[in-house]
């Protein structure tokens, strides 16, 4: 009987995220060329991985039209100077495109179908917003399949709002306060040059480089958040303030099996413990990592405490705060999205997954902790969350 490989994440990158729009600094870049440019630099800092032996480039996006169109990972491949002899496909899980492609990769991997694999994901919102181009089935609403504010996310954040009271404005500002402060620090002291990758860009005033992430509020308070209107709804919690903004960006990482690491001599940082994608009511789809989570844990055997570094995806405070209270783990743990999160650096949708794995591996080596949880919530009411080992 076959055995399962046991896979590793051996690095990952991103660009700077970039505000989505026209004065955005991706507004004149391509989708797929911002995915190049993490591909690139993934390849040269690598060098121990042939391109040839690359065995599967999986590539995500949400909105898979226009520049992040057609089958994605092909694309990008071919785009970034692999081999055509290297096959590449396209996936969409919405927010947790880049972790799927993860996961995804990672199941080849474990099946012996590929030793190394390239995956990642793009989202340029500038060019497609979300939800343009798509057309939502009538019958959801018209049958009651899901409440009509399932299909806006800000709406479902103010939806926890309502289903849990003790997630008040106050908190959610006061979460949102901290990311920006722990984002700011981070890139103060280096942090991110790790796995941001600086991207030369056309703009209305020329080329110039694009370095850090457009969200990046230093001067933020609580004065401030408190005084911004609400977003989506009268009287509303959710605010521009303690969101995640509209995002471009894109992320690229190398996965690959053990006998692989060693017959290449690679350093990996993580081993893929295990994973877990949930299904949640879609009104409530912050509330998708809670379950996630709690499966994730069953299936490697552990508690929670056992876990030393938590990096979770920020598209509102509200939902953190609801993971937070529904696993007991206090919105300022020092092991919670320690160097700030997508309220600061913004949530390019399909990239952020391996963002967060990139910015784990970071962690848990400097910390010297030994498992670390990402996790995500996802549209139309899911949840994930993989659970990794540091080997670093």
């Amino acid at each position: 009987m076959r055995e399962a490989r046991e896979v590793f994440f051996v690095d990952g990158v991103r660009t700077p995220f970039g505000k989505a729009g026209p004065k955005g600094q991706f507004w004149r870049t391509r989708a797929d060329d911002m995915a190049v440019k993490a591909v690139r630099e993934l390849l040269r800092r690598n060098p121990e991985i042939p391109a040839e032996r690359i065995g599967e480039v999986v590539f995500a996006a949400t909105a898979q039209v226009g520049d992040q169109g057609l089958t994605l990972g092909r694309d990008v491949a071919l785009l970034a100077g692999i081999p055509d002899t290297v096959p590449g496909f396209a996936v969409d899980r919405m927010c947790a495109g880049a972790l799927t492609a993860v996961t995804a990769a990672a199941g080849e991997i474990a099946l012996g179908a590929a030793d190394v694999a390239l995956a990642g994901g793009v989202e340029h919102m500038g060019h497609h917003p979300m939800g343009a181009d798509v057309e939502l089935n009538p019958r959801f609403v018209s049958e009651r399949l899901i409440d009509e504010s399932a299909a806006v996310m800000g709406k479902t954040a103010e939806n926890l709002h309502d289903r849990f009271p003790a997630i008040t404005r106050e908190r959610a500002d006061a979460f949102a306060l901290a990311s920006q402060q722990k984002a700011t620090a981070a890139w103060a002291n280096g942090v991110m040059r790790e796995t941001v990758v600086p991207m030369a860009v056309f703009t209305d005033d020329g080329w110039r480089l694009a370095e850090s992430d457009e969200f990046l509020r230093p001067d933020t308070s609580l004065e401030g958040l408190a005084a911004l209107a609400p977003a989506f709804r009268a009287g509303g919690r959710v605010t521009a303030g303690n969101s995640a903004g509209l995002t471009d960006g894109a992320t690229a990482a190398f996965l690959a099996a053990e006998d692989t690491v060693a017959e290449l001599g690679l350093s990996p940082k993580l081993r893929l413990v295990a994973y877990a994608y949930t299904g949640v009511e879609p009104h409530l789809m912050g509330i998708g990592p809670v379950p996630a989570t709690r499966r994730v844990l069953s299936q490697a055997g552990i508690e929670l405490d056992d876990v030393d570094l938590f990096e979770l995806n920020e598209p509102f405070a509200a939902q953190v705060l609801t993971w937070c209270d529904e696993l007991g783990v206090a919105e300022d743990d020092h092991r919670l999205n320690p160097y700030g999160g997508a309220i600061a650096c913004g949530h390019p949708l399909a990239a952020t997954g391996v963002r967060l794995v990139a910015q784990l591996a970071y962690g848990l080596r400097e910390r010297r902790g030994r498992y670390g949880l990402t996790a995500l919530c996802i549209g139309m009411g899911m949840g994930a969350a993989i659970l990794w080992e540091n080997v670093g």
